[in-house]
């Protein structure tokens, strides 16, 4: 008897508001784990506001629906602990800490997340030894093709737009997550960076990750190709399909799609 696998992650008619103004109208989205789904739509079309409800930011207001990671609805947990129980975003704009390196945020943020994960599994777990966290930093900035030097920079200050970009892979890289929501990743970033990037999150891909990719334009995803793609207008997923669906996308335009999928605003 075969035995029906429980999504990964599985949202249900999602509401969501934001200073009483309704911006999510009913979103309902299904991703399993080795799936690659990109989400397009023009802008304030609910693509962030998405990605900032899933990894938990407490300024939107979930008013109806649910999210459910593995089969548990995690509408109530922390960010922290969505982070721990194995959910990244990376950031459209990643935030500049001065005076904190690479390495000391890295290895914060390694070490609380290992931690709680242990400790939900009941695995004993022994604290991280500096020497052992700057083996495992190394290799995965071997894996992504990063400079050492990286790491003794203060995190993203100063730092290039593709710089940023690539800081946010390398914590996604060493938080090692089950979902990666990858908020705009192309934005900001000329062709080279661009195919830097995104093959550095071809490096990553394996099959208990799933990827959800958040962007405006279908050139990120001649680099990263997706399994299905969603096009999300005033709150709403109105259309889904294979990777052919974004060259529709880029040859019709927004403009011509808003007036096929004419929502009441």
């Amino acid at each position: 008897m075969s035995v029906t696998q429980v999504p990964m992650l599985e949202i249900e008619n999602l509401h969501v508001s934001i200073e009483d103004t309704e911006i999510l109208r009913g979103v309902n989205l299904t991703i399993n784990q080795g799936e690659i789904h990109a989400i397009m739509g023009p802008n304030g079309s609910g693509k962030s506001t998405l990605a900032n409800v899933i990894a938990g930011n407490p300024e939107y207001e979930v008013t109806e629906g649910s999210i459910r990671f593995f089969g548990e609805d995690i509408l109530e947990l922390e960010p922290d602990e969505r982070a721990q129980a194995g959910i990244f975003l990376a950031f459209q704009y990643p935030t500049v800490i001065p005076g904190v390196s690479m390495a000391n945020f890295l290895r914060m943020a390694v070490t609380n997340v290992r931690n709680a994960r242990a400790k939900r599994d009941g695995i004993d777990q022994k604290p991280f030894t500096p020497r052992e966290f700057r083996k495992l930093m190394r290799e995965k900035m071997e894996l992504l093709k990063i400079d050492e030097s990286f790491a003794t920079r203060y995190l993203n200050e100063g730092f290039s737009g593709g710089e940023k970009k690539r800081a946010e892979i390398l914590q996604m890289a060493l938080l090692d997550p089950t979902l990666a929501v990858m908020d705009e990743t192309d934005s900001g970033l000329d062709i080279d960076a661009l195919r830097v990037v995104s093959s550095q999150v071809n490096d990553l891909m394996n099959p208990n990750l799933g990827i959800l990719l958040i962007t405006h334009y279908q050139r990120l995803l001649d680099y990263i190709k997706p399994d299905h793609v969603h096009i999300m207008i005033t709150g709403r997923v109105v259309q889904s399909g294979g990777p052919e669906l974004a060259l529709e996308l880029e040859a019709k335009g927004y403009e011509k799609l808003l007036a096929e999928f004419a929502i009441e605003a």
